[in-house]
């Protein structure tokens, strides 16, 4: 069976599902099986909130400050586990949570999720990818035809309810790509990090 909680760099994270809405150039899951210390990230079936709960149940969090949803697929894909694990950390170990997300939540769920997150996720990390809609769509590859600007409505519902938001490049962009992702983000009032790809 695949880890639900898995460590890397000091954080420990939550494998929630395989469900992507994305196939993006760069993903690891096209490059090896594990991240940190999973043997795999890949389930077999996705976890049910149980195997989730039983999970975190059996895992020392007292050394953790944040626990982080990002696993072999998009959180938000498995929403009512995400919200309903995400309160039952909070509630039981008193963690700060994290959402590392491609941001295509509300498309995908055919609703806005934000007022669901809100209350319950301290951070969201969205995966900016590229600077403008015609590089987003060519690394990305998202099924959602207006994948580029829902992803922009989403980050600015997140920010208007007081999440704490911020976008993420990877470090295999081009220079001037990685700038104009700064100016970007810069004039949505959002924080940018490159990211190094792992």
């Amino acid at each position: 069976m695949a880890d639900i909680l898995y460590t890397y760099k000091n954080e420990v994270y939550v494998n929630l599902t395989n469900k992507c809405d994305c196939s993006c150039t760069f993903c690891i899951r096209s490059h090896k099986d594990g991240v940190g210390d999973a043997d795999t990230l890949w389930h077999k079936t996705d976890p049910t909130l149980d195997e989730v709960i039983d999970a975190m149940d059996g895992f020392d969090l007292t050394d953790y400050e944040e626990l982080v949803y990002c696993g072999y697929g998009e959180p938000t894909c498995a929403l009512d586990a995400l919200i309903a694990s995400a309160k039952y950390a909070k509630e039981k170990f008193g963690i700060r949570v994290r959402v590392n997300t491609n941001g295509l939540g509300s498309l995908y769920n055919e609703r806005d999720i934000v007022p669901e997150l809100k209350g319950v996720v301290d951070v969201v990390s969205i995966s900016l990818n590229a600077p403008d809609e015609a590089e987003y769509m060519k690394v990305t590859r998202p099924r959602f035809e207006a994948a580029f600007q829902g992803m922009l409505d989403f980050a600015v519902r997140c920010r208007e309810e007081g999440i704490e938001t911020r976008f993420t490049v990877v470090d295999v962009l081009p220079e001037e790509e990685i700038k104009a992702s700064k100016k970007l983000a810069e004039s949505m009032g959002i924080g940018l990090r490159v990211r190094h790809f792992t």
